[in-house]
């Protein structure tokens, strides 16, 4: 096993981390907007397996990072259960709510979302095939409860509150709906495993507004079942989990889902991290993103910071959140530069 991202992930500590990035093909890039407008719109630039395996490569070109992410969004999953789904210019994604027990019942089965999703699983069979072979390919998807969460609310919502509102007045309905996630989660994740993906992540975007119990039924649980069920049918594919704010509940979270590297966002340090976590296995993170629209020097002493104190375990080098459209890429470039100087 020789590409660094499965080494680190496999519990290796490097002298020099692997470095990928959150939202690693995006509106930052210029030729990334380009490929946009040739597709037409954001949804069908994931539904074209040809542009969105170019968008893709685009950062790999540039930078050399030593994964790709798949190119995709975390509510295809969603429009394939049944779902309607569309992009607000400057405002972002829009669905068809379930906020009701017989709004769950006009999705379709878990079972039945390849229809749908039969295009992102080309994407994958492309990207494996012209990846560089030092490269490792990550699949991904949403965690259920951040899914869960647009799908109640119809959008994205600063404080989650219409998925609180009912998870507190009709949790059966709730739950039932995070189990349908669930199992379309699992599906559709083995199908990139299947396809080519050699490595796959979970991102819990909106984790942090779940506390007690919610957390560890509506997070943890369903992100277990997911790694459980993974692990049994591709044994040693490596899942990343990335509960985001999690703050105290990241101590023991890789341990009680399975997973084998803990996502961090950049609200706690990496001193904390390699003190609390790092003992567990693989933590990958945790730049402000911030970095990369400032730059300069403290963009250079924050990155060999984290590098440093990470260094005493396996570490995956990344942003705390995706990278943002007004980032500079030629800050891009100094901070691979300074994690692989440090």
């Amino acid at each position: 096993m020789t590409k660094l991202l499965l080494r680190a992930l496999g519990g290796e500590t490097l002298p020099t981390p692997p470095i990928w990035m959150m939202r690693q093909a995006g509106r930052y890039l210029p030729e990334y907007r380009a490929t946009r407008a040739q597709a037409g719109d954001f949804l069908s630039l994931c539904y074209n397996p040809e542009l969105a395996a170019e968008v893709t490569l685009q950062p790999l070109r540039r930078f050399g990072f030593d994964a790709a992410i798949l190119f995709a969004d975390i509510l295809l999953i969603p429009q394939a259960l049944g779902a309607d789904l569309w992009f607000v210019t400057g405002e972002g994604p829009r669905l068809s709510t379930v906020t009701s027990a017989a709004d769950l019942a006009q999705l379709r089965p878990a079972d039945q979302i390849d229809a749908t999703l039969s295009p992102i699983y080309e994407t994958v069979r492309i990207l494996s095939g012209e990846l560089p072979r030092e490269t490792t390919l990550i699949g991904f998807a949403g965690a259920p409860w951040t899914v869960a969460t647009y799908m109640v609310a119809g959008r994205g919502t600063k404080d989650q509150g219409p998925a609180h509102l009912l998870k507190d007045q009709d949790r059966a309905t709730f739950a039932a709906l995070i189990d349908l996630i669930t199992e379309a989660t699992i599906h559709y994740l083995s199908r990139q495993i299947e396809a080519g993906a050699e490595v796959v992540k979970l991102f819990d975007s909106w984790a942090g507004s779940l506390k007690g119990r919610d957390f560890d039924d509506f997070s943890l649980a369903p992100i277990a079942r997911i790694i459980a069920a993974l692990k049994a049918r591709h044994p040693g594919v490596p899942v990343i989990a990335f509960p985001r704010e999690a703050g105290p509940r990241y101590v023991g979270f890789a341990k009680a889902t399975g997973a084998d590297c803990l996502a961090l966002d950049n609200s706690v340090s990496a001193e904390w991290a390699a003190a609390e976590l790092q003992a567990d296995g693989c933590v990958q993170g945790n730049l402000d993103p911030r970095h990369m629209v400032t730059g300069g020097p403290e963009l250079v002493a924050e990155a060999q910071r984290i590098t440093r104190s990470l260094r005493g375990g396996p570490h995956v080098f990344n942003l705390g959140h995706g990278i943002t459209p007004d980032a500079d890429p030629d800050n891009v470039a100094r901070m691979i530069d300074a994690v692989r100087s440090a």
